[in-house]
């Protein structure tokens, strides 16, 4: 399954680069001080050429938030002293809570396969800023691991509405102390007072994560982290195929109109397994449905219950009635009552709202 509540990441090809901190630490007035972490950010190569630095900003005032944390990067070859090129990028979080820590990732702008070596280096430009609401509260169910991680969560929201919503995951190593090795974002918008927001997680992570610091910040406010581990690799039992998108006449349609009603079907086989203590296996068929775009933001999350009874194949139906116009795209898993993936992500289908 893909990024879920949407959102972004990955699988790479790891390629040692050389690295350096310059200004590892910023002081902007006298209660205002941050930092890079002692360890050195985590540099690699993606599997697109491009080469991706990931890190940790402390906040070292006990006293104040501070916020408009950027951080520069240089990117060399092993022959000039001048950069190949730079980049300029921020925290994760907008505003870093006292003692706390945020994660940062930046990518080079170009795949350019001389780059051999970076520094990394604070700018200047932090303030001081009002610290947020610790109103919000991330919770997941239980996780598992195949070629893909998956896990679904709930986002719960106080009496205070929210925008601009994000949930972080920032994969970490085995080392020690660990390293920040890669972060995700799924993107969640708006929340209305007393708020629950569900979400899914189905992405490549980096082969070499062990765990992951699940957290979320708002406009206003912003949760505690949770450290999850990341379980073993599981095998699957489940098979999906055949995903359509009807019309209200039942016909197979890739356009629809707003406040229309869209149905979504789609097949699934479930193989036989000897291990079973039964035949009978309950599942869950899940839908989610996000509007493209650079940032895919999740426009529903709809769910079927069945059950299998031996091998064989079963249909499922889940009806959808679009809100917004724009282009969305279709995905579809299979996971049982535990909330374990025994389906690998399902085809992908693209429907236009208009």
């Amino acid at each position: 399954m893909e990024k879920i509540i949407l959102t972004i990441f990955l699988i790479f090809i790891l390629v040692p680069i050389s690295s350096a901190f310059s200004a590892d630490s910023f002081n902007n007035q006298a209660t205002l001080s941050v930092s890079l972490t002692s360890e050195s950010p985590f540099v690699y190569k993606d599997d697109q050429g491009y080469t991706v630095v990931v890190g940790t900003v402390e906040n070292k005032s006990d006293l104040t938030s501070v916020t408009n944390v950027r951080i520069h990067v240089n990117f060399y070859d092993d022959v000039s002293s001048k950069p190949l090129e730079t980049m300029d990028g921020e925290t994760s979080l907008k505003v870093i809570p006292p003692l706390g820590q945020s994660p940062y990732i930046i990518r080079s702008n170009s795949s350019n396969p001389n780059i051999s070596q970076v520094t990394v280096s604070l700018s200047e430009g932090l303030n001081s800023s009002p610290s947020k609401l610790k109103q919000l509260t991330v919770e997941l169910n239980d996780i598992t691991l195949d070629r893909t991680l998956h896990f679904s969560g709930i986002l719960k929201n106080s009496i205070i509405p929210i925008n601009d919503t994000n949930i972080y995951l920032a994969f970490y190593d085995n080392f020690e102390p660990p390293r920040i090795i890669g972060v995700s974002v799924i993107p969640i918008g708006n929340v209305e007072s007393n708020g629950i927001i569900d979400f899914i997680f189905n992405e490549k992570v980096l082969t070499k994560s062990v765990g992951f610091l699940l957290f979320s910040e708002s406009n206003l406010s912003f949760s505690d982290s949770l450290d999850i581990k990341i379980p073993e690799k599981t095998t699957k039992l489940v098979t999906i195929s055949n995903l359509s998108t009807l019309d209200s006449q039942g016909k197979q349609s890739s356009e629809i109109k707003v406040g229309s009603t869209v149905q979504i079907q789609s097949q699934s086989w479930i193989q036989f397994s000897t291990d079973q203590k039964s035949n009978e296996t309950p599942y869950t068929y899940y839908v989610q449905i996000k509007q493209s775009g650079k940032t895919p933001f999740v426009e529903f999350v709809g769910k079927y219950d069945g059950r299998y009874m031996g091998a064989g194949t079963q249909f499922q139906s889940i009806d959808w009635i679009p809100e917004h116009d724009g282009l969305f795209f279709i995905e579809t898993f299979v996971w049982d009552r535990n909330n374990i993936p025994i389906a690998d992500q399902g085809p992908i289908a693209l429907i236009l709202v208009k």
